[in-house]
């Protein structure tokens, strides 16, 4: 089964990323979800949600650590 037109991951992993903020760019609409494989949305989703939760992990202990040190 081939892929459909402009479904690669990562054009997939873009289009999750810019669901994270919320919005969507133009350029994006041509890329709808229709277009985009479940595993690869499924992959890219928590691939984003794992680095989310690192970066805020290691923003709380930044803080936490400067706060220590004053």
């Amino acid at each position: 089964m081939n892929a459909p037109p402009g479904s690669s991951f990562w054009q997939t992993v873009r289009l999750v990323a810019w669901s994270f903020f919320g919005v969507r760019r133009r350029a994006d609409q041509a890329l709808d979800i229709r277009h985009t494989r479940p595993v690869h949305v499924i992959a890219a989703g928590l691939i984003g949600a794992v680095l989310f939760v690192l970066a805020l992990v290691l923003l709380v202990s930044w803080v936490v650590g400067s706060e220590a040190t004053h």
